[in-house]
């Protein structure tokens, strides 16, 4: 995801244990983050202490970086200042409290036998005054004649005001020629440019009189904020053009003409997390190969092959990416397929059978569930051929097609050895489904050439279908193989996994959503 996306954690607790006889309690939240790939927590920070509360709301925040890619796990440990009594602790990844119902999660406490701790109650939010753009335009009176013939040629010059009281140029507008009146074009600037987020922060703007040599004239000065110009939306706001030089030396001097801020508005440039807080479900699909190329699953040597001691490469892959997306949707049922084998009773090829046997319903409960049908459809299916992977593609387009006001989103994910066989009609699946609210993530496990699956990737070149191209790119694909190293640390080559095949969801998911022109859904307060 975007780097620099930045979430505040809010921490409150209810219902603490009471430890303390003689005075009340005086509760503090200290947060650990576990370090990516290992079991060691790391102390982030604490909030204040609150004295004498059971239900404290805590004013200090966390602020965290946020990546939708990977996992982040945090830890809450709740103590008695003073006392040193723990209270309980909770554990709870960034991604479940950002995917819960708008941005708010409620956890018990655990950790003191046979207590009943209360509850931690979080509330993620974007920090987000950053991302607003602003377009305004301007117009000036009267102003200081400056040119000996003719009048001016008047233009604006912006600059923001720093952390140690200097300036720094952020926008200059274009020059109107030969006019005192001069009304200029409309602009379009980020608030972080204007004023870095901060809305009372001083924006100084200059005016001068533009000459060929470069030696431009000034005519005057004026400052303002953020927070005054957005004033402008309910009313016109006009400025007094002020020369110092001038001011000074002339007593009757009153100023060398206005500019008025003719109009301001502020749109905002949504995020992913904007969506997700907005109820946006990611709905997540897996379709597993089991054509005969795998080997025989029976057989050490097949990619299906799951040892007593370690997962096969198709149920690490399943588990790396399905246990960052289960945080983001509510109801934690994937659909999972399978294709490419011969499914009983009756021996029928099948490229969409599902791996838990139930046609009406192919839904299996969480990741868990993924993979008990997936090691039970092992045991009863023969696989076979040809690797077709359309039909499984079409069938998740069908879905997205059904919903497409933005609040679902599909993600498929398809796990192959890359031997494909209907490469013709899986280009022309994805085209069609490019328009739809989904993504399709392919990993490929063992040793093939994955030349094809480049090609659908479209990273390079832009996918196309007789002559039709895909209106964006919804195909990230990796190879299995870049990420199991030879040390053995199998916690963090799948976290690594994770992180690239899920980093241009967020990206994919908003580049649908800005061609249709949906906003995100505001959560309420």
């Amino acid at each position: 995801s975007v780097p620099g996306t930045k979430v505040e954690l809010t921490v409150s607790c209810r219902n603490l244990l009471d430890m303390d006889t003689f005075s009340k309690s005086d509760p503090v939240v200290v947060l650990f983050v576990q370090v990516s790939g290992s079991s060691e927590w790391k102390e982030f920070g604490r909030t204040e202490v609150i004295d004498n509360t059971l239900n404290p709301d805590f004013v200090r925040k966390f602020v965290l970086d946020y990546y939708f890619e990977e996992k982040q796990n945090l830890r809450f440990d709740v103590a008695f200042l003073g006392a040193q009594d723990f209270l309980g602790q909770a554990f709870v990844a960034l991604g479940e409290v950002i995917g819960s119902q708008r941005g708010r999660l409620e956890r018990p406490l655990t950790g003191v036998p046979g207590k009943r701790c209360g509850t931690i109650l979080l509330l993620a939010e974007e920090l987000s005054n950053c991302r607003d753009i602003v377009t305004m335009q301007l117009c000036a009176n009267k102003l200081d004649k400056k040119d000996f013939f003719g009048k001016s040629d008047p233009f604006l010059v912006f600059y923001r005001s720093n952390e140690d009281g200097t300036f720094t140029i952020c926008h200059k507008t274009e020059v109107v020629k030969n006019t005192l009146n001069p009304v200029w074009q409309p602009f379009t600037i980020p608030v972080r440019a204007l004023c870095n987020g901060d809305y009372d922060r001083t924006v100084k703007i200059d005016v001068y009189d533009w000459d060929r040599d470069g030696s431009h004239d000034f005519i005057g000065e004026f400052a303002t904020s953020y927070r005054e110009l957005s004033r402008a939306q309910s009313q016109f706001t006009v400025y007094e053009v002020l020369n110092p030089r001038k001011k000074c030396k002339k007593k009757k001097y009153v100023n060398s003409g206005t500019v008025t801020l003719l109009s301001f508005s502020v749109e905002s440039e949504f995020t992913f997390v904007d969506y997700i807080r907005g109820g946006t479900q990611l709905n997540f699909t897996v379709a597993i190969d089991f054509t005969a190329s795998n080997g025989l699953p029976s057989q050490p040597t097949s990619l299906h092959y799951a040892s007593p001691y370690q997962l096969s490469a198709y149920a690490l892959a399943l588990k790396a990416v399905g246990e960052i997306i289960q945080d983001y949707d509510s109801d934690k049922l994937f659909p999972a397929y399978g294709f490419g084998a011969k499914v009983p009773p009756d021996g029928k090829i099948s490229h969409q059978f599902p791996l838990n046997n139930n046609v009406e319903n192919p839904s299996c409960a969480g990741i868990e569930g993924v993979l008990e049908s997936y090691l039970q459809s092992l045991r009863t299916v023969q696989l076979y051929g040809p690797t077709n992977f359309a039909p499984v593609i079409n069938q998740v387009a069908g879905t997205a097609a059904q919903v497409t006001d933005g609040s679902q989103y599909h993600v498929l994910l398809i796990i192959t050895d890359g031997v494909i066989s209907d490469m013709l009609q899986t280009k022309e699946a994805i085209v069609t489904a490019s328009s739809l609210p989904m993504s399709i993530i392919i990993v490929g496990v063992g040793p093939a050439e994955f030349e094809a699956m480049e090609e659908l990737d479209g990273d390079e070149v832009r996918l196309s279908s007789r002559g039709r191209y895909a209106e964006r790119d919804i195909v990230q694909f990796v190879p299995f193989r870049d990420y199991v190293d030879d040390s053995g640390n199998q916690v963090l080559s799948m976290a690594r996994l994770a992180k690239d095949v899920l980093a241009e969801i967020p990206e994919q998911l908003l580049s649908y959503m800005k061609t249709r022109d949906i906003k995100p859904r505001r959560a309420d307060p």
